[in-house]
């Protein structure tokens, strides 16, 4: 089924997300990957301020490629899931209701979806040019020294998603793999 949504990502929204569903999103999310998610995986557990209010928001996995004159961004493609994974039931539990990347998830990271009412998006890996014209707005807002790798604040327009795990648990990855 085809949906578009508006953040911030609600539960009701989440809960409206079923595995399989093409997702067009606007509005503000926010770009961290493995480094960013690190320094905001070790503050929260020292008690410090983070970067942005976790709160119904999305994290996209993503460092983009610098922007060629006249770009907001350049190629803007998701990594890697996976390695956010020791970090993300944190930020779940303090709540993160969406994440956009690529590939598998483990088992922990699913059932604190499940438990936390969150969702997981993929972006197609390799259309990275076609996605950063989705991206009217970029801003580096933290970790500026992390480089491409610095947490951003993104608006975007009709940024398009599948999703591949639902907040039930539904995982798009098995259910074709059988």
């Amino acid at each position: 089924m085809e949906k578009y949504i508006t953040t911030p990502l609600t539960d009701e929204k989440v809960s409206d997300l079923k595995a399989g569903d093409y997702v067009y999103i606007s509005g503000t999310i926010y770009t961290a990957r493995d480094a960013a998610h690190k320094r905001i995986y070790e503050a929260m557990q020292e008690g410090k301020e983070i970067p942005f209010r976790l709160q119904n928001e999305i994290i996209y996995y993503l460092g983009p490629s610098p922007a060629r004159e006249g770009q907001v961004i350049g190629s803007a493609g998701p990594t890697t899931s996976s390695r956010m994974d020791k970090y993300t039931p944190l930020l779940l539990e303090n709540g993160l209701k969406g994440m956009i990347g690529k590939g598998k998830r483990s088992s922990e990271v699913i059932e604190s979806m499940h438990k936390n009412n969150a969702v997981y998006f993929a972006a197609i890996g390799g259309a990275g040019a076609l996605l950063s014209k989705c991206i009217k707005k970029s801003e580096i807002i933290a970790y500026d020294d992390l480089g491409t790798e610095a947490v951003r604040r993104l608006q975007v327009e009709n940024l398009p998603v599948i999703v591949v795990i639902d907040s039930d648990k539904r995982n798009m990855y098995e259910e074709t793999m059988k």
